[in-house]
């Protein structure tokens, strides 16, 4: 529950296991939230984000699945689309420091058109970077950084009981108190 009126896009998000395993993207739908992402600010305009895509069935997937954390890999092999998303660290204006945060916003774009598609993203850090460097060739001045899971939302039934649990406890969120603050650090906005 928000604590206050925030878009739906917003409100409605959330990150499940428990994906539709009968229902796959399309290529329109999957161009749809690369395309949001590729609108997204970033410093410079440099845009340091790059997309490395599997769709369920195919190579990229399987490859994608087999770097992920045995925990992680468990229930997200079953999204119908797993995303490697990768920032260029380096450029041709030296380090960019700010390639972490620009991706962040490319990612949440696209989880943002997502919740507006009626789909549901998943992101996880639990992978083998260096796998994944491997995997798919990513050259040094790129970082490996997470991988998304998305598709529909299915049944949370399918999966391990811990995991059923899980996914039905209630999102929590720190106070605002907690988080904004004004004249000073800890003084809450």
């Amino acid at each position: 529950m928000t604590s206050t009126n925030i878009t739906p896009l917003i409100a409605n998000r959330r990150s499940p296991r428990a994906f539709d395993r009968k229902r796959n993207l399309s290529t329109e739908e999957l161009s749809y939230l690369l395309e949001a992402a590729r609108w997204a600010p970033s410093a410079n305009n440099i845009q340091p984000w790059r997309f490395i895509v599997g769709q369920k069935g195919d190579e990229t997937h399987q490859k994608i699945a087999a770097t992920l954390a045995s925990g992680n890999r468990l229930w997200a092999e079953h999204a119908p689309v797993l995303l490697l998303a990768v920032a260029q660290e380096e450029g041709e204006r030296g380090k960019q420091n700010y390639a972490w945060h620009d991706l962040g916003l490319a990612t949440t774009q696209m989880i943002l058109q997502a919740s507006a598609m009626k789909l549901y993203a998943h992101i996880m850090a639990g992978f083998s970077k260096d796998d994944a460097r491997t995997a798919f060739n990513i050259p040094l001045e790129y970082a490996p950084l997470t991988i998304i899971a998305i598709g529909f939302l299915g049944d949370e039934n399918i999966l391990p009981k811990n995991l059923q649990e899980r996914e039905k406890a209630p999102r929590m969120r720190k106070p605002l108190d907690e988080i904004a603050f004004k004249n000073k650090w800890g003084e809450a906005w």
